[in-house]
């Protein structure tokens, strides 16, 4: 594309983002204004705990995170009023930094076409008959049902059969479904996986889709998941209970279904620890047994009597939400290449059925993911590269990395990817000296975010909680299953000062504000932090940007074996 025309249409875009900004501007004055300098000097008045930083780029971005995590945003649910509102304001700061628009039309956005279903309580059954008397699970209290994409009502009555954590794994040996048959019944689970699985095994069959892919593969009919204590811990059934008529999404086809609905699957429940004896009572085993032989890896499956019947009713409706994509052009014979960067722009937003405040405002999941890609862009922005680089800002991630798989699907409309930079919630509440680098041991992005950090003078640590398998659990895991090199950037977890601890700091969240109200932007997040995590991803993109060779697989890796076609896309 010509110089002329390349600015020809980055002004119409840009006039068509002002349009947008201007149906949200009283929800987005500013707080802060440019210095004599340019840098932009954070006001006084908003009450953050942490001291001001010195440097403009800790600036910006804390300008940044207060605009997308204000409460005129409302949360930014995916495909909402103030999703919109923050999708405007991405695409404007990409405007202002010079990228071109990347997204459809020759403008800034995708749009992402999803189906909403909320499952309802009315009509909601989860009922266990055996051994001639007939045991109905109280909702809310005991089991919750899950929303069903492909029909409004749904009834199912079958026998059911225990198949462990629902893993097929013939390369190490595992098969949970061994002489087991699941056709026409509803299938009864736990979730994770056995301790024993080494890190990338388990973050691969921990995942609930390959759990429901193989069951629907195999001919079940419905699938009932029961919570063990340690899944309980890690994800209260009271915070379960508050949110199980949140709205849930999926993708939806050319023909107006589910990406991904598995319709053999006809109703799907989850039940609580507390009530697992219900789903097993007058079987061969209780649940505290079952438990018992997950932790110790001799768990095995086998039918159960009588029958399970689960019936419920979802309100299913279409609707879209939109990704926001920009480039930075290449500069020779390598721009048909793309580094792409990746943060989640979507919350929560405003559940139903709260008390006081319902604002969601995720200023750490993912506002200052969002603003540490802004200030990558505006970095790369002065210093082009070979390869050229895209950044995008994705919806739907909340509900099952939407945004991410909608784009990959058609990431080779406008070039090839040969990596993908992910930021997603660095919980900076407390200031460190180093870096994570999630799933840096799956490829030679590795080897360059170690290169790149040394630069620097930072180090690189190691994913903190292995055990949380994160690797399976963000965007970069849509590219990831494309067979793309990937790496997820993170907050440090050494103390810069011997007293705040990052990793107590990011256990504290996890456990008190992920999903939560107080994930605002009154917490005392380190900026500085921000920026040096910032600096670290421009030069990693600088370096793959500009390598001769493609980032690769290493050899022998689970991901890119089971992903990629001769260890690179």
């Amino acid at each position: 594309m010509t110089a002329p025309r390349r600015a020809l249409r980055l002004l119409l875009a840009t006039f068509a983002v002002a349009a947008l900004l201007l149906l949200g501007w009283l929800w987005l004055r500013p707080t802060a204004e440019p210095s004599v300098d340019g840098s932009v000097a954070v006001a006084a008045d908003l009450n953050d705990a942490t001291p001001l930083s010195d440097d403009p780029a800790a600036q910006r971005i804390a300008v940044d995170l207060r605009r997308l995590a204000d409460d005129s945003m409302e949360g930014r649910e995916t495909g909402s009023r103030g999703h919109d509102l923050a999708a405007a304001y991405v695409a404007a700061q990409f405007a202002d930094a010079g990228l071109e628009p990347a997204g459809d039309d020759g403008g800034f956005f995708q749009t992402v076409p999803l189906l909403r279903a909320v499952p309802q309580a009315e009509g909601a059954r989860l009922a266990v008959t055996r051994g001639g008397r007939t045991i109905e699970l109280k909702l809310g209290e005991q089991f919750l049902p899950w929303a069903n994409f492909n029909a409004g009502t749904h009834r199912v009555e079958a026998p059911a059969v225990f198949v462990g954590h629902a893993i097929h794994a013939p390369d190490i040996g595992h098969d949970d479904f061994a002489g087991l048959d699941l056709a026409g019944r509803i299938a009864v689970l736990l979730p994770g996986a056995p301790q024993a699985f080494d890190d990338q095994h388990r973050a691969y069959h921990s995942a609930l889709q390959e759990k429901l892919a193989a069951l629907a593969a195999r001919g079940a009919v419905g699938a009932v998941l029961v919570s063990t204590p340690e899944s309980e811990a890690r994800l209260p059934w009271a915070r379960q209970r508050a949110s199980w008529q949140n709205a849930a999404m999926r993708l939806r086809d050319d023909d107006g279904g589910p990406v991904d609905g598995f319709p053999m699957l006809q109703a799907v429940a989850a039940v609580g620890v507390a009530a697992a004896d219900l789903v097993f009572a007058d079987g061969q085993r209780p649940a505290a047994e079952l438990f018992d032989a997950a932790r110790a890896g001799t768990l095995r499956g086998f039918e159960l009597p009588g029958t399970l019947l689960l019936a419920g009713r979802t309100m299913i409706g279409e609707m879209a939400s939109r990704n926001v994509v920009a480039r930075l052009p290449g500069t020779n014979d390598l721009a048909g290449e793309q580094v792409v960067h990746t943060a989640h722009l979507d919350h929560v937003g405003m559940p139903a059925g709260k008390e006081g405040d319902r604002i969601h405002n995720g200023a750490l999941d993912n506002a200052l993911g969002v603003a540490i890609m802004l200030e990558t862009a505006r970095t790369l922005a002065t210093t082009p590269t070979r390869r050229s680089q895209l950044f995008v800002a994705l919806t739907g991630e909340e509900q099952g990395l939407l945004g991410a798989q909608w784009f990959v699907t058609r990431a080779d409309d406008a070039g090839t990817p040969v990596a993908n930079i992910n930021i997603d919630m660095p919980v900076l509440l407390a200031p460190s000296t180093d870096i994570v680098a999630i799933g840096r041991e799956h490829s030679s992005l590795g080897d360059a975010v170690v290169a790149v950090a040394q630069e620097l003078g930072v180090e690189v640590s190691d994913d903190p909680f292995p055990e949380e398998v994160t690797f399976v659990r963000s965007d970069h895991y849509a590219f990831v299953r494309a067979g793309i090199p990937a790496i997820y950037l993170d907050g440090g977890v050494i103390s810069a000062d011997g007293e705040r601890d990052p990793r107590r700091a990011l256990a504290y969240y996890l456990r008190n504000c992920y999903h939560q109200p107080c994930d605002d932007a009154t917490q005392p997040i380190q900026y500085d932090d921000a920026a040096r995590l910032a600096r670290v991803s421009a030069a990693l993109a600088t370096r793959i940007g500009n390598d001769d060779a493609r980032p690769q697989w290493r050899d022998g890796d689970f991901f890119g074996e089971r992903f990629a076609a001769d260890g690179e896309r």
